[in-house]
């Protein structure tokens, strides 16, 4: 091995593995989009993680101040289950499955979204939870389906109707 290689084969093998460490740490931070993008709005104040968004049958909304576990699914598409074969998996309603996360809800990992649902401001979704109805603001919600368990407390001067 020639000098100047035996050189830069450290850096380059460094280089290498730092950019690896990178690529796979941005795969857990990099969040997917199935139909149309355009259906879905982010704040940028969210951290979505690795989430999955299906926008085929609606909008989807995540409010300020979210953020998700990993591998969360929010699922604003469906498809007929009284369709077969080629029929069903191109029978996909466009609308009526909206999904709105409010502010500062809390998605654990591994919860699945189904629309249309609202998740209410600063709720919790526990881990592996499945949520196919509504969360009132400020609840606590876990299972599958998901159920209610608690509410937590509200900021020290916040108005009881606010979200």
């Amino acid at each position: 091995m020639r000098l100047l290689d035996r050189l830069l084969k450290p850096t380059v093998d460094r280089l290498l593995d730092e950019r690896i460490e990178v690529e796979g740490l941005e795969a857990l931070y990099r969040y997917r989009v199935h139909s149309d993008p355009a259906r879905l709005h982010i704040d940028p104040t969210a951290v979505v993680n690795n989430a999955i968004f299906n926008t085929g049958g609606g909008h989807i909304t995540v409010g300020p101040y979210v953020f998700f576990g990993h591998n969360v699914c929010v699922l604003a598409g469906v498809h007929d289950v009284n369709k077969f074969g080629l029929e069903r998996q191109q029978a996909i309603p466009r609308s009526g499955y909206d999904i709105d996360i409010c502010e500062g809800v809390w998605l654990a990992t591994n919860v699945l979204v189904a629309g249309p649902v609202t998740i209410g401001a600063h709720a919790v979704v526990g881990g592996g939870s499945i949520v196919r109805k509504d969360v009132e603001p400020y609840s606590v919600v876990a299972g599958n389906p998901a159920r209610f368990i608690k509410y937590v407390s509200r900021p020290a001067g916040e108005n009881p109707q606010g979200g």
